[in-house]
């Protein structure tokens, strides 16, 4: 019996071991680790507030992700995003030396920039995927910083007194500040595998953050804003 015993215990050790294995080899080969380049266009929403209103520019962009997919659906990136972010913001007052106004008789100030700006956005990201055949459709939300640097820009006033048939303008160059502020990033996308290691990354990113005070003549509409970024690109499997 004893003997027995002692088959039966070796068995049910060898199983435990070769179940461990198993499992531990299925979520090496789950795991991967990929580095990937991308072009995306940056559509961006204009904003109102604190009496302004502001209008940022579509521009393309670039983004470099470092991802890990460390079990066979959870994983995690880390990103890097470039564009360019022009901005153009605009106010106006009037003062009324008689009654009427605005309809008549007044005098109208008008304020406009135009503000040259670089963004460069840095996020961690979670991510959840599911591996197909050669497809992988994934989706992600994380957060991070936007840092708006401005490269210059410039600040137009016009002046209509009543009755007069000009107005006065005057157009200086804008005195600027660089914004830093939170952003929330969400998405989802596929990873389409074309070679054992190269393969197309399709996804869209959608970014939620304050818009940026860049130009100190005007204050920020403070208004939340979002951007979004169809992208394209190559990822490379490590």
């Amino acid at each position: 019996m004893q003997r027995v015993s002692l088959h039966w215990s070796r068995s049910w050790t060898q199983a435990i071991a070769c179940a461990a294995l198993a499992v531990s080899g299925g979520a090496l080969a789950a795991a991967q680790t990929t580095v990937a380049a991308s072009l995306y266009g940056a559509f961006n929403q204009s904003t109102t507030g604190n009496g302004a209103v502001q209008s940022p520019a579509n521009a393309a962009g670039a983004l470099l992700e470092l991802r890990r997919i460390s079990s066979p659906l959870f994983g995690y990136e880390v990103t890097y995003a470039y564009n360019r972010a022009n901005q153009g913001l605009a106010s106006a007052s009037f003062v009324s030396p008689v009654a009427g106004c605005p309809t008549s008789g007044c005098t109208a100030s008008f304020s406009t920039a135009a503000i040259s700006s670089n963004a460069h956005e840095v996020t961690g990201d979670w991510v959840i995927s599911a591996k197909i055949a050669n497809l992988r459709p994934f989706v992600l939300a994380g957060g991070g910083l936007l840092l708006d640097v401005p490269a210059g820009g410039t600040v137009t006033n016009t002046t209509c007194l009543p009755l007069s048939p000009s107005c006065a303008q005057t157009t200086t160059a804008a005195a600027t500040r660089t914004s830093t502020q939170g952003v929330f990033v969400y998405g989802g996308g596929l990873d389409w595998g074309l070679l054992p290691h190269i393969g197309l990354r399709l996804q869209y990113r959608g970014n939620l953050y304050r818009a940026p005070a860049l130009a100190n003549a005007f204050s920020s509409t403070g208004a939340f804003t979002h951007t979004a970024e169809p992208a394209i690109g190559v990822y490379f499997r490590l």
